[in-house]
C-alpha cells in the first residue's frame, strides 16, 4: 500500500469512495440488504461484533463469506448445534503418546472472519467460550495465551422461529456484540435480481481493500470528531432505558427489567464514527447517532414478563425512548487547539 494509501493520508471523501468499492464488489453477490452490508462494515470498522436475526434464506452467511473474500482475510465458519463443547471452537491440548508431550491445536476462532451459525443452537457453555475472544481477541488454552489474527470480526446468525432445541444467549455473551440488526425479506425486485444471479455462474470477487487497508481505516475511524454533546446525547438514552420516568416514560418501567449496559453508548458512538467514515465525513452527527442508537441498545434491554407477555418489543420501546429524549444542538467544527 502507498504512502497515500494509508487510512491516515486519505480525505474522509476517499475513504468513502474506497469503501464504496468494497460494498460495490460484495454487491456484486449479495442483492439488497443494504443496511445489512453497511453494518457489517461500520463493525470492521469500529473493531466491534455484528450480531443478526432473520429467518432462513436471507444471505447471512453468504455475507460475511464474500466481505472475507472481498478484504482479503481467513475466514471460518462453525455451525452451532447442541453437541458442540468449547474445545470445538477455540482448540485445546492433545496429547502425543508416541512423544510423551501434549500439542495444542488450536480452533476456528483464530481468523479474521468468523461466522458463528446460529449461535443459539448451543448451549451457554459453547456460547461462553467465545466472551474472551470477542472482547480481548485472544484465547487461554493450558495458561498460555494466543492472540487472534488482526483485524477480528465475530458474526453471529440466529433464527428467531425456531424456539426448541435452541439456547437463549446469555446477557454476558449478548454485550459483547457492538450490534444486532434484523433483516426482513427482499423486496420484489431485490429478490427478482437475487433468483436470477442463481441462473448464471457466479462472480469472481476482487480484493477491494487488503487487511493492511482496513487496518489504517479502523485507525481513521479512530480519529473521526465525536461532539461530546453527541456523547451526552448517547448516554442519556441509555440512561433512559434504565429510569424512563426521568424522560415522561413512568409506563415503560413495567416493561423494562434491566436497561441498557455503559456498553450500550461505548458501541453508539464508536459505531457512529464508523459510519460517520463510511459515508464521508471526519465527524460523527446526530444522525448517525440516531440511526444506529437501536443497532446498538435493542439487545442490551431485559424485556419483563409483562411485557413478552403483551408482545412489547425492545424497538417499541427505542422509538419512544428516542422521541422523549432531546437531541442536541451540535456544532459540526473541532475544537481548534490550544
Amino acid at each position: 500500500m502507498s504512502e497515500q494509501a494509508n487510512g491516515s493520508a486519505l480525505t474522509p471523501a476517499e475513504i468513502s469512495e474506497r469503501l464504496e468499492q468494497a460494498l460495490f464488489e460484495i454487491r456484486r453477490v449479495i442483492a439488497g440488504q443494504d443496511a445489512m452490508l453497511e453494518r457489517v462494515l461500520v463493525c470492521l470498522l469500529a473493531q466491534g461484533h455484528l450480531l443478526i436475526e432473520g429467518v432462513p434464506g436471507l444471505a447471512k452467511t453468504l455475507t460475511i463469506k464474500t466481505t472475507a473474500g472481498v478484504l482479503g482475510g481467513s475466514f471460518a465458519r462453525v455451525q452451532f448445534t447442541p453437541d458442540l463443547v468449547p474445545a470445538d471452537l477455540v482448540g485445546t491440548r492433545i496429547y502425543r503418546p508416541d512423544q510423551g508431550t501434549f500439542d495444542t491445536e488450536l480452533g476456528p476462532v483464530f481468523c479474521n472472519f468468523l461466522l458463528a451459525d446460529e449461535i443459539n443452537r448451543a448451549p451457554a457453555k459453547v456460547q461462553s467460550a467465545l466472551l474472551e475472544v470477542m472482547q480481548e481477541r485472544q484465547v487461554t488454552i493450558a495458561h498460555t495465551t494466543y492472540p487472534v489474527p488482526q483485524p477480528f470480526l465475530v458474526m453471529a446468525t440466529q433464527n428467531p422461529i425456531e424456539s426448541e432445541g435452541t439456547y437463549p444467549l446469555p446477557e454476558a455473551q449478548v454485550d459483547r456484540f457492538m450490534l444486532k440488526i434484523l433483516i426482513d425479506y427482499p423486496e420484489h425486485d431485490e429478490e427478482l435480481t437475487i433468483v436470477q444471479r442463481q441462473l448464471v455462474p457466479q462472480p469472481e470477487l476482487r480484493e477491494a481493500l487488503s487487511l493492511e487497508d482496513l487496518k489504517a481505516l479502523q485507525a481513521a475511524a479512530i480519529d473521526v470528531y465525536v461532539d461530546p454533546a453527541l456523547v451526552s446525547y448517547a448516554v442519556g438514552l441509555a440512561s433512559a432505558t434504565r429510569t424512563p420516568a426521568e424522560v415522561g416514560l413512568p409506563d415503560l418501567r413495567d416493561y423494562i427489567s434491566y436497561g441498557a449496559s455503559p456498553r450500550g453508548p461505548i458501541s453508539i458512538t464508536q459505531a457512529a464514527r464508523a459510519l460517520a467514515l463510511l459515508r464521508g465525513r471526519d465527524y460523527a452527527t446526530t444522525d448517525d447517532v440516531r440511526a444506529l442508537a437501536k443497532d446498538a441498545l435493542r439487545h442490551r434491554l431485559v424485556l419483563s414478563y409483562q411485557a413478552l407477555a403483551e408482545g412489547v418489543t425492545p424497538d417499541a420501546i427505542l422509538d419512544r425512548v428516542l422521541a422523549a429524549v432531546p437531541v442536541p444542538e451540535v456544532s459540526l467544527a473541532r475544537p481548534s487547539a490550544a
